[in-house]
């Protein structure tokens, strides 16, 4: 099933210039929503997994359908101010403005090696952000599945050049 045929792609939104990969129309559509899992589950076999961590909002439409299958622990990494427990944070830079996003400190143990899954990879700031809470709670990232690779705009270079395994399902360019 080629998955690109189920991802919307929506000119100038959030703002001009961006051209937004849509995975609603892909979640809607109940086997392009099971490829997609099944695809993720296939991949997560090249990592070493104690844990799931996945980014909010979309990554959690993924992750916890993962960690369901898999029989794993799934981790909340949402946007600040959004946990009610004591958090670590960390500020970060998106491809249109700037985020923070946290973690319960009581998410991850110090031997926890943690798979994170987020819907779409562009400059790569949201993921090394993600990636950054994991170690500061002192576990270790197994490293990263993508639905969607926005592959110009060099995200999963950056990754990979910081030392992390990197997979993703489909590729398209940023713009």
């Amino acid at each position: 099933m080629d998955l690109k045929e189920y991802i919307r792609s929506i000119p100038d939104y959030p703002k001009k210039g961006i051209l937004f990969r849509d995975i609603t129309t892909l979640i809607k559509n109940e086997k392009a929503f099971a490829a997609t899992i099944d695809q993720i589950i296939e991949l997560s076999k090249k990592f070493k997994i104690d844990k799931i961590a996945a980014i909010e909002s979309r990554g959690f439409v993924f992750a916890s359908a993962v960690s369901y299958i898999l029989k794993k622990p799934f981790v909340l990494l949402r946007k600040k101010n959004k946990l009610p427990a004591d958090t670590y944070s960390v500020d970060f830079e998106l491809e249109y403005g700037t985020a923070t996003i946290e973690m319960h400190k009581d998410s991850i143990e110090k031997t926890d090696s943690v798979l994170i899954i987020d819907d779409l990879i562009a400059t790569g700031g949201t993921a090394d952000a993600a990636a950054k809470l994991i170690k500061m709670s002192g576990g270790s990232v197994s490293g990263f599945i993508f639905v969607i690779n926005l592959f110009d705009l060099g995200g999963i270079d950056r990754l990979i050049k910081d030392g992390y395994k990197v997979e993703s399902l489909v590729k398209f360019p940023g713009h």
